[in-house]
This record gives structure tokens, C-alpha cells and sequence, in this order.
């Protein structure tokens, strides 16, 4: 299994024809050097046109900095994955550094919306985190970009009077939280979150919750790729794959200034 683990981690990705890349990192604790320790495991998923999900590479690093996630998708290129048409992101900084110094800054870019409410719930007092959820929601997922849009600027002049840092900290986020609305809405719903991957870890960790370290960081990967390889853990196709041929909507100057 180690061999044919290699060659899948070697192998070439030109021929893929991937138009979404989802990334994200999770943290498994394992042995090193005899002790129990927590590592960052970095992940990508592409979404081939035709809709179909496949694990492309997963790896243990040391965090997730700038220039792990640097050499991680560098890794990527190197085995011929062209720039994906879009990006779906956990919102971790280092990794959109390193995307937008990979593939430039027009990159089409989705920040997690799930990882962003938890943000957003960070900076709020306990008593206004359930009127704080209800307003983010309904703006998330209203039903057209304009009605978003319009709702994204009653949630920043209500916040900025309620609680300032919640305000803050959406406003932090720009354009990049709606980029999904640049995409037919039968996609939305995909593409909206990194949820693919973070599936993908939850499956993983039911079926270790019984070892409460692993024995080496190499573990971690070889027993997910294991899963995958034997179809234990299956993906799908994405919401919305029928119109994954379709073009980019350019970004409406609102929501890009």
C-alpha cells in the first residue's frame, strides 16, 4: 500500500480537468519525538467539470503559514494542476497569501462562510450571539447577489452600532465572503463553504476516536488516503455540477469596493 501511496502522491495532475480547488487545514494529534503533539494536516480537494470531487494531496506540515501553504500548492503545480477557475478557503491569511502569490490576485476567492460566522460569534458578547447568527444567516442565504448585498450593508450599519469588532471583522472579509454569488446559484450551495473537507475530517476522526495519539505524523495522511483508496470514505458530486461550464459573473463594483 506505501508504494501505490507514493505513486498517488507523485502523480501527475494535468489531465484532471479541475475548475474548483477546495482547501483547509485540520489539526490531529500524534507521537513526535515520544511525545503527544498537535500537527497541522493541509488538504485539497479539486472538483472536476464534471462535477465529481477527488482528493488531490493531503499533507502533514508544521502550521499553516504563508510558506506551508506555499509549498504545498507549489507542490501542486509542480504536478501539472493548472489555476482553478475557483477557490474555496478556510480563511486562514497564509493561505491566501500564498494563493494570490501563485496565481495572482484576480484568483476568484471564497471564504468559508461557516468558518467565518464562528469568526464573527468570536467577537460578540454570549447575549447578542443568537440575534448576531439569525442576521448573518439571513444575509448569507437570501435568495439573489443584490439581495445580498443589500442585507451585507444593513448587517455592517446595525453592527458597527451594536458591537463594532463584529462589523469590523466582516468588513475584513470583503468581497471574498460572496464570491460564490459570481457562480450560477445551483452552485451555491457548494461553494458557499469548504464543508467537502471538513466532511472528509470527520469521517476521518470517527474512525480513529479510539487511539488517542497516533504513533507518527506520517500516519495521519497514509490512513486517510487508506480509507479513500478502499472506498470506505466516498465523494460525490458537487450541488450544482450541470453548470460548471458556465462562466464566471463579473464581481458587481459594490461588492468588489
Amino acid at each position: 500500500m506505501k508504494v501505490d501511496r507514493d505513486a498517488w502522491s507523485t502523480r501527475d495532475l494535468a489531465e484532471e480537468d479541475i475548475v474548483r480547488l477546495i482547501l483547509d487545514g485540520t489539526v490531529i494529534k500524534t507521537r513526535l519525538d515520544r511525545k503527544a503533539t498537535n500537527i497541522s494536516v493541509l488538504a485539497a480537494i479539486g472538483v472536476r467539470r464534471d462535477g465529481q470531487k477527488v482528493l488531490l494531496s493531503i499533507r502533514n506540515m508544521g502550521g499553516e503559514s504563508t510558506a506551508a501553504w506555499g509549498s504545498f500548492l507549489a507542490d501542486l503545480g509542480a504536478r501539472g494542476l493548472p489555476r482553478p477557475e475557483f477557490v474555496n478557503v478556510d480563511g486562514a491569511p497564509g493561505l491566501e497569501a500564498a494563493l494570490v502569490a501563485l496565481w495572482g490576485g484576480d484568483l476568484p476567492i471564497q471564504r468559508c462562510t461557516v468558518h467565518k460566522h464562528r469568526n464573527l460569534l468570536g467577537h460578540a458578547p454570549k447575549r447578542l450571539r443568537d440575534e448576531l447568527t439569525e442576521d448573518y444567516r439571513d444575509m448569507i442565504y437570501a435568495d439573489t447577489a443584490a439581495e445580498i448585498e443589500k442585507r451585507r450593508k444593513a448587517f455592517l450599519r446595525k453592527w458597527k452600532l451594536k458591537c463594532r469588532a463584529v462589523a469590523d471583522s466582516l468588513e475584513k472579509a470583503g468581497d471574498r465572503l460572496v464570491s460564490f454569488t459570481r457562480l450560477d446559484p445551483s452552485q451555491w450551495k457548494s461553494a458557499r463553504t469548504t464543508n467537502a473537507i471538513e466532511r472528509l475530517n470527520e469521517e476521518f476522526r470517527r474512525r480513529i476516536k479510539t487511539q488517542t495519539v497516533l504513533p507518527c505524523a506520517e500516519t495521519v495522511p497514509m490512513l486517510l488516503w487508506a480509507l479513500l483508496a478502499s472506498g470506505q470514505i466516498q465523494m460525490r458530486k458537487v450541488d450544482g455540477w450541470e453548470t460548471l461550464t458556465q462562466p464566471l459573473a463579473p464581481m458587481s463594483l459594490d461588492l468588489a469596493a
